[in-house]
């Protein structure tokens, strides 16, 4: 049988199979078609540690690594809570037109696989004064208003319009700062990972996946050469034959859900994994230096202010971070459950919404800044009375506008009109709209987001009545104190209520065509692979 045909359309979303998304002989993993993707960002953080350890080799990486424009990179901060730190941007990208040589395992750029997205998305935070890193990954499927020039999309999307824009999204939506960018291909993982030798992994129990050519039939500690390493991380369509599970055909094996956050928890298990090699293969050993120069420079491309120097500071600075302590978090998420996302007439598929409570608390966390800090400039935001803001209807509720602005006017915020705004669909999140670029406002629509619940984003868009903020409302938000959450270390408190000083403005996070949001960090589960012990046994 002939291996399905991949297509991508503009927006970046693929079909595979026929124009239903049906591929011959093969059972819709979970009863959903969920694209498939990959998770070459995983190594990234590993990476820069490599390039810029391997400081005798400076003049050969200056030349090699390919530098590329990238617009609104934020400089290092001087002052404030945030000072010193920086935030570098790592991407998987999927675009296989740009490897130097094509190669069938991924997908050929000839045969119509050409689709530009960030699969992988994670930022790495470094605090020289801390001596602290810390690793936060975003969700490829998360809804942002930002995501195109046009408008809303998935957070992957942004990237088909180039590295500026998904540093823009992540700016003005996630209200976190980017310092630098690197971008790595499959080319890119494999060699790393053949550099050192290959690596170890345990599996637990038989794994299969389709789309990413996984096929595990036996537990046991496994030696992974780059392709089969490749094979690990890109599978989101995983199937597993657990306890009971009698079938030898594992396209009939149980699947896994929420496949985009189970990559990324797997994901992160393979950083620990790649750092335990590099960490016994050393940064002194020439041959390993050689390979690893020779295999990742000419196909690593970084932001032009990204220098070599910078990159051997980064060593001299945080070369004895052990980066399996390093904390590893995952923004918490609202998945959706009704199966293809319907926006102003679009569909976008499977799609997650924001969960502002949690999420604020996880990127306050991972930025290592206070709630009432600003998490752009490191400076405390500003009091509410100080913040002009005015509420449009986005959902056609009764009274919603005027209910919200009084809440939000019962906590301090100077509320200067009410009004309306189309309906964008079904379910829709709340967005809070600062009128421009500047620092002032986009601290002040922070202000505001802090002040509600349930799925709640910020974004650079137009204001009306003269505001610095306006608020759309959406499907499920309160106005109010935000609810408790748990520690990062588990399972975030869904957001069925919140404290009002006034009206409670919508239902909040109670409706059922969402999950609860999702965990920051989230524990393997039975059927993941994970490190073998010395002995080449199941590790920790």
């Amino acid at each position: 049988m002939p291996p399905p045909t991949c297509t991508f359309d503009e927006s970046g979303l693929i079909t595979l199979g026929d124009e239903m998304g049906r591929v011959p002989g093969h059972r819709r993993p979970g009863g959903r078609y969920r694209k498939t993707r990959w998770a070459l960002g995983t190594v990234a953080v590993v990476l820069v540690v490599l390039v810029g350890g391997t400081a005798g080799y400076a003049w050969y990486l200056n030349h090699e690594i390919h530098r590329i424009d990238v617009r609104g990179l934020r400089d290092v901060p001087t002052s404030g809570a945030d000072a010193g730190t920086e935030n570098i941007l790592m991407v998987g990208s999927t675009d296989r037109c740009a490897l130097k040589v094509q190669n069938a395992a991924y997908g050929l750029c000839s045969q119509g696989v050409n689709g530009v997205n960030s699969d992988v998305v994670m930022i790495l935070h470094l605090d020289p004064t801390k001596h602290s890193v810390s690793i936060l990954s975003i969700p490829r499927d998360l809804f942002v208003p930002n995501a195109r020039t046009s408008g809303a999309n998935k957070i992957d999307a942004a990237l088909y319009q180039g590295p500026s824009q998904l540093v823009t999204a992540i700016n003005e939506n996630l209200g976190i700062p980017i310092q630098h960018y690197v971008v790595l291909n499959f080319d890119t993982f494999a060699n790393v990972v053949n550099a050192l030798g290959g690596v170890k992994m345990y599996f637990p129990e038989p794994v299969f996946d389709a789309y990413s050519g996984l096929q595990q039939m036996a537990p046991g500690c496994v030696d992974l050469d780059g392709l089969h390493a490749l094979q690990v991380v890109r599978a989101r369509h995983l199937q597993y034959k657990g306890a009971g599970v009698t079938s030898p055909y594992p396209h009939y094996w149980p699947s896994e859900n929420l496949s985009d956050l189970a990559r990324i928890r797997r994901d992160h298990e393979f950083l620990r994994v790649l750092a335990t090699a590099v960490a016994k293969q050393g940064l002194s050993n020439p041959i390993t230096d050689e390979r690893l120069v020779s295999g990742v420079a000419p196909q690593l491309e970084v932001d032009q202010q990204f220098s070599t120097s910078d990159m051997v500071n980064l060593v001299l600075n945080f070369h004895s971070v052990n980066v399996n302590s390093a904390p590893q978090l995952t923004l918490p998420v609202q998945v959706d459950q009704f199966g293809s996302y319907q926006y102003k007439g679009g569909s976008y598929g499977d799609i997650e919404f924001p969960s502002i409570a949690q999420d604020q608390q996880v990127i306050n966390e991972f930025l290592g800044v206070g709630p009432s800090t600003d998490t752009m400039t490191g400076k405390p935001l500003p009091s509410p009375t100080s913040v002009t803001v005015s509420v449009l209807n986005g959902t056609g509720t009764y009274n919603q506008a005027t209910d919200t602005s009084t809440s939000l006017g019962a906590l301090g915020f100077h509320m200067v009109g009410v009004g309306d705004s189309p309906p964008v669909g079904t379910e829709a999140e709340t967005v809070v709209y600062y009128a421009t670029k500047s620092p002032a406002d986009q601290a002040a629509a922070q202000a505001v987001a802090h002040s509600l619940t349930g799925a709640v984003i910020t974004a650079l868009g137009p204001t009306t009545d003269g505001a610095q903020v306006t608020v759309v409302t959406g499907t499920q938000f309160a106005v109010g104190t935000p609810a408790p959450t748990t520690s990062t270390t588990g399972a975030s408190t869904p957001v069925t209520g919140a404290t009002t000083t006034s009206t409670t403005t919508a239902s909040p996070s109670t409706s059922t065509a969402f999950q609860p949001p999702t965990a920051a960090v989230s524990p393997l589960q039975p059927w993941d692979p994970r490190s073998c012990t010395p002995q080449g046994g199941e590790g920790s």
